[in-house]
């Protein structure tokens, strides 16, 4: 009996032989697979409504994820269980529509209402399977042909190295689609406003504190500087020159500056001219990099005449859960 170690590389092996065949598959522009994906790509894009997911059993759960992912980078898409679809839910695949369907076979009985209703009513039709003859394959207006290959499982046939194929042939077509989207960072923050991911795609705008920011002219006497760090509570302040961010004064310029003669001496004497700043288009996870790289505690936020508009913290990054 072999140990659950040899197992895992077995299976990963064989898993990766799978994805192997799948990038063979696609390696060249004027093979089979690769026209079949870049029709797929343009019948997608072209659809004015959106792309159906479809798939029964683990097909169907690998679907219900290729739905999730195209949803969050760009291209409206909706999972339909085929089951359901033939007691009502065919009302949910509109003809505007594309649908994606999913059978490793390509005989999955289920399938069968939605592609007649395809079929019947001319909307786009994608099948995703590895049975170059089967039902799905040619009820289909684009064949996406998976490569046969060995399931990891072995002896009980089981999906596994075909459920990874067609998962990872739906984040191609996911990740084709957000590039020729020109899909931004901004876009992606629209659709994942939570958890971790949600926090560093913030931009520093949505967290910087505008109100009251402490800032200084370079005349300013030293005790005025003090005054404006200490009541900041940021532990900084801005040095201001015709409107446009010239230094930043911190604790530590102060109580250097306490080994000498404080009693003519103004911000410009103790300020850090040029110092770190970040635009007001940066992210959360950007402004948070600086703030560790160059071990500091805060950062003015600037607009393009490198005005300050606003004052992030280190706080405020760990307080939304930015790592």
């Amino acid at each position: 009996m072999s140990s659950p170690r040899l197992t895992a590389l077995e299976v990963l092996q064989t898993e990766q032989k799978g994805i192997d065949a799948l990038i063979e598959a696609l390696a060249h522009d004027d093979s089979p697979l690769a026209i079949a994906f870049k029709d797929a790509i343009d019948a997608i894009r072209k659809a004015k409504g959106r792309t159906i997911v479809t798939g029964m059993g683990k097909s169907g759960h690998v679907a219900r994820k290729i739905a999730a992912t195209l949803a969050s980078t760009g291209t409206p898409a909706l999972y339909v269980h085929p089951g359901e679809a033939s007691h009502g839910d065919l009302g949910m695949i509109a003809d505007e529509d594309v649908v994606l369907a999913l059978s490793n076979s390509g005989e999955t009985p289920e399938l069968g209402d939605i592609i007649g209703y395809c079929g019947r009513f001319g909307i786009p039709l994608i099948g995703m399977t590895s049975g170059a003859q089967s039902t799905l394959a040619e009820g289909s207006e684009i064949a996406l042909l998976v490569p046969k290959t060995a399931e990891a499982c072995g002896i009980t046939k089981a999906p596994t190295t075909s459920t990874t194929q067609m998962l990872a042939l739906g984040d191609a077509i996911a990740v084709a689609l957000l590039r020729l989207k020109g899909f931004s960072e901004r876009d992606f923050h629209t659709y994942h406003p939570g958890g971790k991911l949600g926090a560093a795609l913030k931009r520093v705008t949505d967290l910087m504190h505008h109100k009251q920011m402490p800032l200084l002219t370079p005349d300013a006497p030293f005790d005025e500087v003090v005054d404006t760090v200490t009541a900041g509570g940021f532990g900084c302040c801005g040095v201001v020159e015709a409107g446009k961010l010239t230094g930043i004064i911190t604790d530590g310029d102060i109580r250097r500056a306490l080994k000498t003669s404080t009693e003519s001496l103004q911000a410009n004497a103790i300020m850090t001219r040029n110092p770190r700043t970040i635009h007001e288009d940066g992210l959360a996870a950007e402004a948070l990099s600086l703030l560790s790289e160059f071990k500091i505690t805060a950062l003015f936020i600037v607009n393009d005449a490198h005005e300050p508009i606003g004052l992030i913290h280190v706080h405020d990054c760990l307080a939304i859960g930015v790592v």
